[in-house]
Formats: structure tokens, C-alpha cells, sequence
């Protein structure tokens, strides 16, 4: 529930009127009532009896219950400011005879009752699409009958292809038993089936469901693909501001990991389906665009925006490539108070096209996509005028607000988002101004159809969103962290994947403040363009922003950076130790020609940070490879590995890299070429403002929170 609300919540404006579409018990409705109190919440279902019984359960009184179809119009046109569809619409096609058009006429209706800015949510299951996969399922978890609360799995699906669909007039399906083969393994009490990998999907996310299993077998979950939900966002006059599959962490673990195999015709393992998809479309008026495609052909133009430079290292004569861009940035992040929450206020729908470039060779780990439109701090670019100037003629422009509401500055974080290639600094700025809840489109600048709007967001759903890979914005979720780190508040319950590391002996430590006052040096020295190993390339394409039903809205020329050989998926790692009840992190000590070209000194404490090669293509292969690294470059032997909250980008107006963090346990560690410093994860929190790459702020301040270092007492 709290991932639900998480993902809607972070979207949504503490004001106006939100749907809760097919809300059944009614206690997501509850808990997004009692988030905003000033958010009007209807909880609708079709069923009156869950009507009545979710009035008794839950009152409050900015929180309603009415007994409609959401497939029909249940609301006026444009009267809602959000709807959110979680795990329903595949009832609607489910009981319309398994027509999953009538998802796209549900979706239309509701589209409909949005108005202008408003947003339609939707979280439910996603179909992997066309083809057969090979599916081993265990037969000694179970006996060979067909009771579903004793049979192995392996009969259980026996049983699910002659019922599946139910409602049909020929329910079930056809599926084939391959005979083993040498060049694909089958393991011992373990039975294959070769069958469409849409009903393997079916069957695997709903194996446990045992209790319930003739309602299981009625239901039919995939109506979509991922394409086919962004298709019909789109054609609705939807922007997309987030799109991912999301595996739900406990479920991965205790009900895929070891309990089915799933691989490709070839043999090839395949990642675990996704437990959900999530979805979120703004709708906009019809001069401004829902999407970006990258023209064919190139830009025809040669990049000049951006500086390509390069440093060679005097100890090693390597040479490394080095990208920055004209003017100082500063994130101005304002905030205030309101009854007993703290809401920052950020600009939703900015355009990146970047992050939508043509992927060259890389593929997504996680099978999402990064959105076209983004919400991320105010940014302003420094000039002549002061600071203090400069963001309050911003904060007029941009927000309306006059410099008599602002009520006082606080300095906030100061780093690098990506120091290993990319000479770009961060300084932002914490502004606390008089309460006001802003939905106030920005001046256009972008050279698109819109510069997004601000709006306020409460700060810890900032942070959930993070943790569930809803609002990938590596800066407004540090610059949050540092507001209520500032502010000495809570920063709520981390609802990631839960970190369970075992105890062992402590590892010789230091404090981050030594490590900190190391004597400066200067490792690097100009180099000429002719000595670069060409790692990174400035590129240079047009972007065609398109309106819902395909047109080109807009066309603009934009710079981008790239690994020249090597994919956009960045792995970074916090290499975790717990020992005489404390938690240790694992820090490197490294050099880099972006912190020396800031601060000149070229020493920079990094997280365990790698680009990914091309070929390795999802998850799975990532984990092995960062695990096989890890080994080599630092010695040290893993235990276990969670993901560290959702993929981010640190720098989505320069480069489409992506970033999946990761919590790596040590259990033991052997001389390599490299060394860990090991600092308590407590200490390297309560320090964090001393951090500045970008890659290690964000991991300890996701790590600390996961084990509950960051609470307040």
C-alpha cells in the first residue's frame, strides 16, 4: 500500500479532487486522504456492498465513497485533477469477455474527467509480448493432484491450462513438453513447458495465489504491452512523466527467486516478469506535445554548446575525456510548512528529450523507459547579479512569488553529479517561503511547447517515490534529503527493498572528517584532443516534440554526451559491512579531472562506480558482472544484493546515462589494485554535506535511510 501511494502521490498536488478507481477496501483511498488533507479523494467502486462497508471503515472528511463504473463517466468532463486505476483495469477486461479494447475505452472515459494538468495513474500488470519462452517448474513442492492447496506448482499449471479464462466460452490454452536436450539442462524434480511467454507471465504472478484460485482463474492480468500503454496514452493527448515495469522486492525473493526458471527458445535465462507496471500521463492541451522521437539523419550540425577537454593523469599518462557546459547552475529548492508536512516546491514536466535518445547499441536493465517530460528542481543559471538577487527576481518569474513571502535561505548540497566524465557542479539552495500551493506554468524556454510548471510536493513522497522508481531525479531527491536533514526532521519510512546484512567482524575503519582532510594534490594536466582514448563522444541530434495524434509540434537541435563504446546504464555500489552492531561503508579514494577543474585538488572520495558494457543487457547479468568486479578490482568476496531504491539519472540535460544503484555486502576482502576505505554509514550520513560526488552522496543517503540511520529522535 505504501508503494501505491508512493507512486501517485508524488504527482498529484495537495489540492483539488482525485478519483481512487476500483479502490475495493478503500484503505489506499484512506491513506492518500490522510496524506494531503487538503486533497478532495473519491473512492469509487462498482460493488455497493465495498461501498458501504469502506464508509463505516474509513472517515474522514476530505474522503468520499461512491458506487459507480469506472468504465463509465462518473464524473464530469474535466473535473478531476487526478485519477489513479491501481490493479483494476484488468477487471474491466476481464468481466467485458476479455476484450482488452475495453481498457482503452475505460481509459478514454477517464481522460475525459481530467482537466488540464491533471494526471491518470495507472499501476497494474503488463504483457511481455509476442513469442514463446521455455518454463521449468518444480514438482516436488506438491503432490501430482490438481488441489490447489496441495499440488506442485508443475500440476498447478496443468490445471491452470485447462481453466485459465474461465469466463470464455473455451477457456485454458495449448501448450507443448519439450523432451530435455544436453544444451539445455533440465534440473532434477523439475518439469518444462514450452508455452506463449504471456501465459508463462499469467501463471507465474499468480502461482500462490492458492486460496483464491477459482477467482484466479477468471481473471485474465496482461491486456497491454508497454508499448501499447504509452500508444494509448499518447493518442489521449497524455504526456508520459513516468513509465516503468516495477518487481516488488519481497516478492521477487520469496516467490520467483528458485521456484521457476524462465529462459528463451535458445536456453537463454530470462529476467522475473515484472510484478506491476506503473504509468503516469499529464494531460495537456492540444498545442503541446505528449512525446519526443529522435529525427533520422542526425542534426546536421556540429556541436559548439558543449566543450569536449582532456586531462592526463601524470601518474599513469592516461588520458581521460572530460564534457562541461557554459554557466553555473544553481537548484533552488523553496519550501515551507504546512500542517505538520514540509512541501518543497519542484517543476513537473520538463522537457529531456535526451533521456529518449536512440538507445546506439544500449539496452534498458529493467526494461523501463525513461520519461520525455521530468520533474526536477528549480534551476537558475547563475550571472552578474548576486545570489541572493538572482534567485528572487527567479522565484518571481518562475513561481510568482515576491520577495516579501520569501522568509529566509539556507545553503544546501554542493557536488558533482557525474564526476567521471562530466565537469558540471551543483549548488542549490534551500528557500523558505510563506506557504503556497502553486500549479503555475513556466515562461517558455525550452524551445518546445512548454518549460513544465511548478508545483508542490510533499518531501518525504519525494523520497518514496525514489525508493519505488517513480520520480528518478537524482537532485531534487538529494536536495530533499539535505532539507530535512537540515531541518532535523524524519525522513519517513524507507518502503525499498529491505537490506538484511548479517554481522561479522568490523572492518579497520576511519572517519569520514580524516578522510576528508587529506593533504590536496594534483594529479592532472591539459592534454591534447589527438592523445584522447575517445571513451566519451559529443553527438548532436534534432528532436521532434509530436502532439497526440503524431504531428511534429516542435523541432530543436540539442547536444548530448555519450560513452563512445560503452552503454548508458551506470551500476553504482555501497559496499556494506556490519560489525560490533554498526554498519561500515566502503569508500574509494580516487582522483578525477572534474573535482580538480572545481576545487583544485584532483582527490575525490567516489562510490565503486562502472559503466556497463553493451552486452550486458538486463539484470541479472549486471549483478554477476558489478559482483565479478568488484572481486577484481577491490578483493573483496559478496554476500548479499539488494537494489538501493530506483534507477536515477544525475544529469538528464546532458547525457541519457542512467544509474541503478545497488547495496553490495562484503563479507571479506583480499589485497587488489584498489582499497576500501571503510567509514561508519552513521558518520558518513551525519557528514554527508562534506560528499561530492554525486553517485556516493546519493548511495549513502539511500543506504543510512534503508537501515534506519537518517530517523530522528
Amino acid at each position: 500500500m505504501k508503494q501505491k501511494v508512493a507512486a501517485t502521490a508524488a504527482h498529484l498536488l495537495g489540492l483539488g479532487r482525485v478519483a481512487d478507481m476500483g479502490m475495493g477496501s478503500g484503505s489506499g483511498s484512506q491513506a492518500l486522504a490522510s496524506l494531503y488533507p487538503g486533497l478532495d479523494v473519491v473512492g469509487v467502486d462498482v460493488n455497493p456492498t465495498m461501498v458501504v462497508l469502506a464508509r463505516e471503515r474509513h472517515r474522514a472528511a476530505n474522503l468520499f465513497f461512491v458506487c459507480a463504473d469506472i468504465a463509465a463517466h462518473s464524473f464530469r468532463p474535466g473535473s478531476l485533477d487526478g485519477i489513479f486505476d491501481s490493479s483494476v483495469l484488468h477487471h474491466v477486461t476481464t468481466f467485458s469477455g476479455y476484450d482488452h479494447e475495453a481498457a482503452a475505452r475505460c481509459l478514454a472515459v477517464q481522460a475525459g474527467e481530467l482537466c488540464e494538468s491533471g494526471v491518470l495513474i495507472v499501476r497494474d500488470f503488463v504483457d511481455p509480448g509476442a513469442g514463446d519462452v521455455l518454463l521449468d517448474l518444480p514438482t516436488t513442492d506438491g503432490d501430482a493432484s490438481d488441489d490447489p492447496g496441495a499440488c506442485s506448482t508443475a500440476a498447478l499449471f496443468l490445471r491452470f491450462a485447462r481453466e485459465f479464462r474461465k469466463l470464455s466460452a473455451a477457456p485454458g490454452f495449448r501448450f507443448e513438453e519439450p523432451p530435455p536436450s544436453p544444451e539445455i539442462p533440465l534440473a532434477d524434480g523439475f518439469r518444462r513447458f514450452r508455452v506463449a511467454h504471456t501465459l508463462a507471465v499469467e501463471f507465474v504472478l499468480r502461482k500462490d495465489y492458492r486460496r483464491d484460485w477459482e477467482t484466479e482463474i477468471l481473471e485474465e492480468y496482461t491486456y497491454f504491452t508497454q508499448d501499447r500503454f504509452e500508444g494509448e496514452f499518447a493518442r489521449l493527448g497524455l504526456r508520459i512523466l513516468a513509465g516503468s515495469p516495477i518487481r516488488n522486492p519481497w516478492i521477487v525473493r520469496h516467490r520467483f527467486h528458485g521456484k521457476f526458471v524462465l529462459r528463451d527458445l535458445e536456453g537463454c535465462p530470462l529476467e522475473d516478469p515484472p510484478t506491476n507496471y506503473l504509468i503516469v500521463g499529464e494531460k495537456v492541451p492540444p498545442d503541446q506535445g505528449v512525446g519526443f522521437t529522435e529525427a533520422p539523419g542526425g542534426a546536421g550540425f556540429t556541436p559548439g554548446f558543449l566543450r569536449m577537454d582532456h586531462a592526463r593523469d601524470r601518474r599513469t599518462g592516461l588520458v581521460r575525456d572530460l564534457v562541461r557546459r557554459p554557466h553555473v547552475t544553481l537548484d533552488v529548492l523553496p519550501w515551507f510548512r504546512e500542517g505538520g508536512d514540509i512541501y518543497v516546491l519542484a517543476r513537473r514536466s520538463y522537457p529531456r528529450p535526451i533521456l529518449r535518445c536512440r538507445p546506439r547499441g544500449t539496452v534498458a536493465l529493467d526494461g523501463s523507459r525513461a520519461a520525455d517530460y521530468v520533474t526536477e528542481p528549480l534551476n537558475v543559471l547563475q550571472g552578474d547579479a548576486p545570489v541572493g538577487r538572482t534567485i528572487e527576481e527567479a522565484l518571481l518569474r518562475l513561481g510568482g512569488i515576491p520577495s516579501e513571502r520569501i522568509l529566509g535561505f539556507r545553503e544546501g548540497r554542493h557536488y558533482y553529479p557525474s564526476p567521471g566524465g562530466i565537469e558540471e557542479e551543483v549548488r542549490s539552495l534551500f528557500v523558505e517561503i510563506e506557504p503556497v500551493f502553486l500549479e503555475r506554468r513556466i515562461e517558455n524556454v525550452s524551445g518546445f511547447s512548454t518549460s513544465g510548471e511548478v508545483r508542490a510536493i510533499e518531501a518525504r513522497q519525494v523520497l518514496r517515490a525514489a525508493q519505488v522508481g517513480a520520480l528518478p531525479d537524482a537532485r531534487l531527491e538529494i536536495n530533499v534529503y539535505g532539507l530535512l536533514a537540515d531541518l532535523g526532521l524524519d525522513p519517513g519510512a524507507w518502503i525499498g527493498e529491505e537490506i538484511t546484512l548479517g554481522e561479522g567482524p568490523a572492518p579497520a575503519s576511519e572517519t569520514l572528517e580524516a578522510l576528508a582532510r587529506r593533504p590536496p594534490h594534483r594529479a592532472f594536466e591539459k592534454a591534447r584532443p589527438d592523445e584522447s582514448k575517445h571513451f566519451l563522444d559529443l553527438q548532436a541530434a534534432v528532436f521532434e516534440e509530436r502532439a497526440a495524434y503524431g504531428s511534429v509540434l516542435h523541432r530543436q537541435p540539442l547536444e548530448f554526451v555519450l560513452p563512445r563504446t560503452l552503454s548508458f546504464n551506470t551500476v553504482a555500489v555501497a559496499p556494506l559491512r556490519r560489525g560490533d552492531g554498526d554498519v561500515f561503508l566502503g569508500i574509494d579514494d580516487d582522483d578525477l579531472p572534474a573535482a580538480q577543474s572545481f576545487s583544485g585538488d584532483s582527490a575525490l572520495l567516489v562510490a565503486p562506480a562502472w559503466r556497463l558494457p553493451r552486452v550486458v543487457a538486463s539484470l541479472t547479468p549486471a549483478r554477476k558482472w558489478v559482483v565479478e568486479r568488484l572481486g577484481r578490482e577491490y578483493g573483496v568476496a559478496t554476500g548479499g544484493l539488494w537494489e538501493l531504491g530506483g534507477r536515477y539519472h544525475p544529469s538528464p540535460g546532458l547525457t541519457p546515462e542512467v544509474v541503478h544503484p545497488l547495496a553490495v555486502e562484503v563479507i571479506d576482502e583480499a589485497p587488489a589494485e584498489r582499497a576500501l576505505h571503510w567509514v561508519r554509514l552513521r558518520d558518513a550520513a551525519a557528514h554527508a554535506p562534506v560528499l561530492r560526488d554525486g553517485h556516493l552522496l546519493t548511495l549513502v543517503l539511500r543506504a543510512a535511510h534503508a537501515l534506519g540511520l537518517l530517523a530522528k529522535g
